[in-house]
């Protein structure tokens, strides 16, 4: 079945981790559609070189604005650059984030994992809100996984110090970023913005090759470790893009279809506790 994105000219999109795999593949695909794209990415000479690509093709040349997900001051300072361009911003793609096979801690002292995979989501998710709610309608596509499945969370060791298995981290993260879209989409009802996340499916980028410790190369080799991340974005497209999703929210989807998450990212009483800790580590509260 196809399904038919809209123009997007004129629409300012914010795409994080947007100089490789998912991101990047994002990033083409929001630009074929007209938008004025911000790539957020950590060097900024590779999101340069991805927005030279867009322009090539036809789109128009991207802003890149460089940002350690994993520092708390770089995503101020980020979150101050777009805004300064762009007071009004319609669509925001969380998507950047890591999977560490030992445990690492960020600058700001927080777990690695919990750091960029969650509070940078978080931390510059409200940072750019007001600019969306002035954008709207608006949309933010929090890039989650079907990992988060099985992933709980230990409010008396957020930071992995006692425990750290890296896959069981990352199922945490990624089943905060289903709690996170939850109450925000709560907190944000009736303002125009929506909220959803999505789990692009396995997919084979530097992330899973780097924790997997193999090459990431074409052929059968990258095949048999996920698909391309092409296939990746159809879906982060589908939500930023698709009129059939507009005005629905607080949603999960998989393969463009809304699913059921798993039912400890339903909890409302964890989601809120998790939103008030982060606003406390991020300095919000």
């Amino acid at each position: 079945m196809k399904h038919a994105l809209a123009d997007l000219t004129g629409r300012v999109c914010v795409v994080t981790g947007a100089s490789r795999g998912i991101g990047r593949a994002t990033a083409e695909g929001l630009g074929e559609l007209g938008a004025r794209l911000v790539l957020v990415c950590r060097k900024a000479e590779d999101g340069a070189e991805v927005a030279a690509g867009i322009a090539t093709a036809g789109g128009h040349t991207p802003d890149v604005v460089s940002c350690d997900l994993s520092s708390q001051a770089s995503i101020h300072t980020a979150a101050a650059e777009i805004l300064a361009k762009h007071p009004r911003l319609n669509v925001l793609v969380n998507n950047a984030g890591v999977l560490l096979r030992s445990r690492e801690v960020s600058v700001d002292g927080f777990e690695m994992q919990f750091a960029v995979n969650h509070l940078g989501y978080f931390l510059l998710t409200n940072l750019l809100l007001g600019a969306l709610k002035a954008g709207a309608p608006a949309r933010i596509v929090n890039v989650s996984s079907g990992a988060h499945q099985g992933g709980r969370l230990d409010f008396n060791d957020l930071q992995s110090q006692r425990r750290y298995e890296p896959i069981r981290v990352y199922s945490m993260t990624k089943l905060s970023n289903i709690l996170f879209t939850h109450e925000l989409a709560l907190r944000l009802e009736g303002s125009g913005v929506t909220v959803n996340a999505v789990h692009p499916g396995v997919i084979a980028t530097r992330l899973l090759a780097n924790y997997l410790d193999v090459p990431l190369v074409g052929g059968p080799i990258a095949r048999a470790f996920g698909g391309k991340p092409e296939r990746g974005a159809e879906t982060i497209l589908y939500l930023a893009a698709s009129p059939e999703v507009a005005g629905i929210t607080g949603g999960y989807f998989v393969n463009r279809q809304e699913s059921r998450s798993s039912p400890a990212s339903y909890d409302e009483t964890t989601a809120r506790r998790l939103w008030d800790v982060s606003a406390q580590l991020t300095s919000l509260a």
